[in-house]
């Protein structure tokens, strides 16, 4: 294990054990509330979220409610190694179990983001985050960006942030974060 691998895991141990504390339905009401002042502006506009897994912040009350407006898509792990794909999601459509634990379409068009909503394990001030390790949104990100404009929106509990994380030069930053006290844009 790398002096820098250590040192992320024990920056998501911590973070785990923060988020586990700050969720609660209050906060996640809060929180949707939050998001949503930022995404009515940008209705109609192709929007990708995530279907939460474990503690994470649950976005898909926001995106149900953008739904109507313009695509929604949900991440598809391609395999290790590659960027995400998004299938087009509506609230009740047919899913399936995808890996990681997250439900995934089971069918559906396929959806280049415009505003993606970006999970996380912690996040700084700077709007860098620290996810789960795998790269996949670091990845999809740098994508993203190389063929257009995209809002990288990282959605979490305010007692993720972290003064400082360990990072890398792969790790992509984010537009901006928004919590359940507000958003922070760097």
């Amino acid at each position: 294990m790398t002096a820098m691998t250590e040192l992320k895991a024990q920056a998501r141990k911590a973070a785990f054990q923060r988020r586990k504390l700050a969720r609660n339905s209050e906060a996640d009401a809060q929180a949707t509330a939050q998001l949503l002042k930022v995404l009515m502006p940008l209705k109609g506009a192709p929007l990708a979220g995530y279907m939460p897994i474990r503690t994470e912040v649950d976005p898909i009350p926001a995106m149900a409610s953008l739904a109507s407006f313009g695509p929604v898509g949900v991440p598809v792990i391609q395999g290790e190694g590659q960027a995400l794909k998004f299938r087009e999601w509506s609230p009740g459509c047919e899913m399936k179990d995808g890996p990681f634990g997250a439900k995934v379409p089971a069918k559906g068009v396929w959806v280049t983001p415009q505003v993606l909503i970006v999970p996380l394990v912690a996040f700084t001030p700077q709007a860098m985050r620290l996810g789960y390790g795998g790269g996949f949104y670091d990845r999809t990100l740098e994508g993203l960006r190389a063929n257009g404009s995209v809002t990288a929106i990282g959605y979490a509990y305010s007692a993720q942030m972290a003064d400082q994380l360990p990072l890398e030069a792969t790790d992509q930053p984010l537009d901006m974060i928004v919590t359940e006290q507000g958003v922070i844009i760097p």
